[in-house]
């Protein structure tokens, strides 16, 4: 989806956060047999749920990019919605007008910063990153947290 927003600019760059989160979830619903978006989990509504049975395999929160703040809350934000069950979950970063080389140096910089952060693991291409991050109040059960940042440039 990142080459899809990037290579289309007219078509992405006047959506807001939910429009976009739907379009991703167009393509996760060709692929999941339950995909999902604003759907109630522990403390609150994910942006994007993916189930398989009564299982949760993934939960995503989406935001735009508002600085180092703005992205350490999101991260809080998506660990109040994991039961103890959930394992992976993910970051969804829209980027806007804004130098993205900085957003991603700054993303790998300060995430190791969070209190739940335990390790990271090797990246999977330069916009994506993976971490080993504990739940909250269990210092021994571990999630896969993934950061996925989307440049939306202007047309």
């Amino acid at each position: 989806m990142a080459v899809v927003f990037e290579r289309n600019p007219s078509t992405f760059s006047k959506l807001g956060e939910e429009a976009l989160r739907d379009n991703i979830l167009v393509h996760l619903n060709g692929h999941y047999e339950s995909a999902t978006g604003e759907t109630f989990n522990a403390a609150g509504k994910t942006d994007i749920l993916i189930r398989s049975g009564e299982k949760n395999v993934f939960i995503g929160e989406c935001k735009f990019w508002h600085g180092q703040k703005g992205y350490m809350e999101t991260i809080d934000q998506l660990l109040s919605y994991l039961t103890w069950r959930d394992t992976k979950a993910a970051v969804i970063i829209f980027n806007r007008n804004k130098n993205f080389s900085e957003v991603l140096s700054t993303i790998r910089e300060i995430t190791e910063k969070h209190q739940n952060f335990k390790r990271a693991l090797p990246p999977s291409e330069e916009t994506s990153f993976r971490y080993i991050f504990r739940q909250n109040g269990d210092e021994s059960r571990e999630l896969h947290l993934a950061v996925l940042a989307f440049d939306i440039p202007t047309p």
